[in-house]
């Protein structure tokens, strides 16, 4: 334990509080340094730390806890021939130092000048363990178990059109998601999660069941495609960006997220089946890769494997083709495997007079996202269904459309021409924006922060009294003008989807652009309490409060007094040698020990550093 607080001591803050988050303690008792180091080295902290290790780390553990015990402290040379020993490839034996470095940083080994020491409650919580549950030194450096080929007659392109269906789904599913949050954020809660309206709205746009909406969520935020900004998840502009791709660079992207999850020896050790994966075998890879896992590798590979058949990398829970390719780094031969099966885009519709927009397939993300603009989308299927209704009209005319120019593009996306009543509901929606205003109002007019106004005295008298918009607390002070407390742009949309001919204006009385959909860059992380961080500050205060060895000692010799227990201290003596004596100590003050020399029977007192070091005493004492 001396030497784990002297390596804790010697680390800069920011590797400790790296080292520190990789392990799982309770940081709320530790008042300094050596405290750190005992919780560090509590059973459950050490089991909870040695279930996270990989085959190739407790491989390297254990070859050091083996020298440790038969020679005292090791070196990297020794390690790596009790490797060698043990029969493990020069792979692994050679890899050696990298992994004692990695251990050293997760503090389960303290190294320091090709030095390598072993806390004796590491080397003690390894041989409570059963080989079950931590196989022995031999088995750890043994190399993977060879792979049996066998014949494979199955016609595999059922599965992997089904897999593309499901995959195709994911990421049609993904897109609405996002192209909903563009048009409304969603709102976090205080307690995490988003809040249930907003819930319910996204996950029937996206056409899920509301229990899949926090794990197709997920996805969208490790793939950094929504943002959260303040209390409000947001469209990223990576998001929007993914949105104009085609289908399998979208669904490239989701892919290369799940793979950049599965640790990179890991991937190694599954590609070695080749054509012969199955979901039994990908279990023993990761049982035989995380010997110690226990309960947590379980549930990580369930969702694993949950996510994998999301993304068609398996059906049924098991594997496929584009699995393996993905987890063998051929990530574009696996999206050209699932896309052969992808519905083709389409680039024309049919335009009927009952003013729908019928898509006889996907349309291009570029063609979709402008339809959007003006159009409401009724039915996401494989064939799209999209309204064009004079608010959706309005909506696009806010935005920057113009009566011309979205006839003009009708016109080219349609298969059928333009119907009569469409051109007239066009007209008479573009006659008619801009009937009511919405502008920032006047400092004199606080607290309100938004004007409506309105040529038409029936209009401004509709508004005052429209239960929808009850939640904007309007205001009327005139015949033709309205006050709101809210800001014009919640006001504008709140108009417009109350299918008012609203148009925002500045305060020169000019028509303003506005887009609904607004793009969260990915922003800083909020600050948050971080009890490492909290720990830290309140260990480093301590200062230097002499050597480490000296107060490690007092800091023992005080947990025997607190227990009434007998030690053996060995003292330096002026002639330069040392002398043991059975001491029960009775306090520790001021530098100096005062105990009960228990052969003597006679009180001592003794300076700190004149105490070279402490023992257990002989059990027959």
């Amino acid at each position: 334990m001396l030497e784990l607080a002297a390596r804790l001591r010697g680390l800069p803050r920011p590797g400790l509080a790296s080292a520190l988050q990789a392990r799982e303690f309770d940081a709320s008792g530790v008042r300094d340094l050596f405290d750190l180091a005992e919780v560090l080295l509590a059973p459950d902290s050490v089991d909870h730390a040695l279930s996270r290790l990989d085959r190739r780390h407790l491989a390297v553990l254990a070859a050091a806890s083996d020298v440790a015990d038969e020679h005292g402290d090791t070196t990297l040379e020794a390690v790596h021939g009790r490797l060698q020993e043990l029969g493990a490839t020069d792979e692994l034996a050679d890899a050696a130092p990298a992994l004692v470095d990695e251990l050293a940083a997760l503090l389960m080994v303290v190294d320091s000048d090709d030095h390598v020491h072993v806390p004796t409650a590491i080397t003690g919580r390894i041989g409570v363990h059963t080989p079950r549950d931590i196989p022995p030194a031999d088995e750890l450096a043994a190399p993977a178990p060879p792979v049996l080929v066998g014949v494979d007659d199955v016609d595999r392109s059922l599965l992997e059109r089904r897999a593309a269906e499901t995959a195709y789904a994911t990421v049609a599913a993904t897109a609405e998601l996002l192209a909903e949050l563009g048009n409304q954020p969603a709102r976090e809660l205080a307690k995490g999660g988003l809040a249930l309206p907003d819930s319910k709205r996204l996950a029937e746009v996206s056409g899920v069941a509301l229990e899949s909406l926090p794990r197709l969520f997920h996805r969208a935020d490790e793939a950094g495609l929504v943002v959260r900004d303040g209390a409000f998840w947001l469209e990223s502009d990576l998001g929007a960006e993914w949105t104009q791709q085609s289908a399998a660079r979208r669904w490239r992207r989701l892919a290369e997220c799940w793979r950049d999850r599965v640790p990179a020896p890991l991937r190694e050790l599954v590609a070695r089946r080749s054509e012969n994966l199955t979901a039994t075998d990908l279990r023993d890879d990761v049982h035989w890769f995380y010997p110690a896992g226990g309960r947590w590798i379980e549930d990580g590979l369930d969702r694993l494997v949950a996510e994998a058949e999301a993304l068609g990398l398996a059906v049924a829970g098991e594997p496929i083709e584009p699995g393996r390719l993905v987890l063998a780094g051929d990530i574009d031969r696996a999206a050209r495997t699932l896309a052969a099966h992808f519905p083709a885009q389409v680039d024309k519709v049919y335009l009927q007079h009952d003013l729908t927009v019928v898509s006889p397939g996907p349309l291009e993300p570029a063609l979709d996202g402008r339809l959007r603009g003006f159009a409401d989308v009724e039915g996401r299927d494989l064939a799209s269904t999209y309204r064009i209704n004079a608010a959706s009209v309005n909506r696009g005319l806010a935005a920057g459309e113009s009566a011309e120019s979205i006839l003009e593009f009708l016109g080219g996306l349609s298969l059928t021409g333009i119907p009569q009543p469409l051109e007239y509901l066009v007209a008479e929606a573009s006659t008619r924006f801009g009937s009511v205003r919405v502008a920032a109002a006047d400092e004199a007019d606080a607290p309100a922060r938004a004007s409506i106004r309105s040529d038409d005295e029936q209009l401004v008298r509709t508004l005052a009294v429209d239960q929808s918009l009850t939640s904007l607390g309007l205001r009327q002070t005139g015949p033709h003008r309205l006050l709101s407390r809210f800001t014009p742009d919640v006001v504008f949309w709140a108009l417009s989807d109350a299918k008012y001919p609203v148009a925002a204006e500045d305060a020169n009385g000019d028509i303003i652009r506005l887009k609904r959909h607004r793009l969260a860059p990915a922003p800083a992380p909020p600050p948050k309490t971080d009890p490492i961080a909290a720990m830290l500050d309140r260990v480093l205060a301590t200062g230097d409060e002499g050597a480490t060895e000296q107060a490690w000692l007092a800091r023992q010799l005080e947990a025997a007094a607190r227990a009434k227990e007998t030690l053996t201290v060995t003292v330096r003596m002026p002639g330069g040698q040392t002398a043991d004596y059975l001491l029960a100590p009775a306090s520790v003050a001021n530098g100096r020990l005062r105990a009960r020399d228990r052969k003597a029977d006679i009180e001592r007192t003794l300076p700190l550093s004149a105490i070279a070091a402490v023992s257990p005493a002989p059990t027959n004492v």
